[in-house]
């Protein structure tokens, strides 16, 4: 992991030699077909309990059920869960997850993700009862604004309360790449994550690009090669280099991309957030999965060398895909076998249709507020 809230300046020949090479490696990783039994990576930590609480999600919806599904329970949240009937969870396009995991006595809290604006993320904070002052770490998924959109209103209001040093997990460099909507030639600005502004909240960065430990109780999958059917959907456009003291290093990537030009999003920079829990198996956090659903689990199983996985979650980036996309990916998710699949965010009702359809005993429905709990 590297650490730093600055990007690393470097000179004209070690910036060609580094673009080289890293236009190199991102190539070959993407040609490395999955291997059966890869070996680990990690001695990955193993806990007893997991739950995640839903902060932010695209719906909220009070009668959704609550029977438990693969071994996994779920809470669901009232319209009016504060002291004042008037006031009620808020849901925008975004996703922000709590998550705490224990072992033993000990217990560790992160927020993964901060949802697209600040007013909506403290909120429903307020109203779910979390305390930021127990926070760990927080977690970044990606680089869309729907994603960090709430973070620096976040840490204005609620820094001064958390413990002295707490760090920011982000996946890669381009984390911090300026980003658009629309089509090349027809773009609109989408925002970038500046990490003045997470220095001036004391707030360090930590890019998780290869898989590590965070927090002795979960780890990251660090970059996730391309190695199945899936492809990156389109999505958003980028660019790579720094302007006005706000963007990413251009050394991380290709000739093109150097060049400062907009290009399409590879998201190279994703990472998935995972726990392995006693006698269950692993809980996948995809948050966004851009670069594929199931190449993201097989990442975790090779990183982790544990095959089980006793659930997936988070927002699986089909609901812009075709249904022979969408019917490829459940089919290789039954093969896979999860004892629970819980789609949120962007993972569409065609993926949930083909869930119903294909795997209805394993699918999860989630709404904002619900507790998932894993393990005992």
């Amino acid at each position: 992991m590297r650490r730093g809230n600055a990007p690393p300046t470097v000179g004209r020949r070690a910036f060609l030699r580094g673009a080289a090479g890293a236009s190199a490696i991102a190539l070959s990783a993407a040609l490395v077909p999955w291997r059966a039994g890869a070996a680990s990576v990690l001695s990955v930590p193993v806990v007893d309990r997991l739950t995640v609480r839903v902060v932010v999600d695209s719906t909220y919806d009070m009668f959704c059920g609550a029977e438990p599904v693969g071994g996994v329970h779920v809470e669901r949240t009232k319209v009016a869960p504060g002291r004042d009937f008037k006031t009620t969870l808020l849901n925008q396009w975004g996703l922000s997850l709590h998550v705490e995991s224990a072992r033993g006595d000990e217990t560790r809290n992160c927020l993964l993700d901060f949802g697209y604006s600040a007013d909506v993320l403290t909120a429903n904070i307020e109203l779910l009862g979390i305390d930021a002052g127990k926070l760990d770490a927080l977690i970044l998924s990606h680089g869309h604004y729907d994603h960090f959109g709430g973070l620096i209103g976040f840490l204005a209001k609620y820094r001064d309360a958390m413990r002295g040093s707490i760090a920011l997990y982000a996946g890669g460099e381009d984390n911090f790449c300026r980003r658009y909507l629309g089509t090349l030639g027809h773009l609109t600005d989408w925002g970038v994550l500046d990490r003045r502004d997470l220095a001036a909240a004391r707030v360090e960065t930590i890019l998780a690009e290869e898989p590590a430990a965070i927090l002795g109780h979960g780890f990251t999958t660090g970059k996730i090669p391309r190695g199945s059917f899936e492809r990156v959907l389109p999505n958003t456009a980028v660019e790579y280099g720094v302007r006005d003291g706000m963007g990413c290093d251009a050394s991380h990537f290709a000739p093109l991309e150097q060049q400062g030009k907009i290009v399409p999003d590879e998201h190279y920079h994703e990472h998935a957030t995972c726990f392995h829990v006693k006698d269950r198996g692993l809980v996948v956090l995809v948050s966004c999965g851009h670069v594929g659903l199931i190449n993201t689990i097989r990442r975790a199983q090779d990183v982790s060398g544990v095959e089980k996985i006793h659930a997936v979650a988070g927002g699986f980036h089909l609901a812009p895909a075709p249904a022979d996309y969408v019917a490829q990916t459940v089919a290789e998710l039954k093969r896979i076998a999860p004892d629970a699949v819980i789609p949120m965010h962007c993972s569409g009702l065609n993926f949930i249709e083909a869930m119903q359809n294909r795997m209805p005993d394993r699918l999860l429905l989630s709404t904002t507020g619900s507790r998932f709990t894993f393990g005992a």
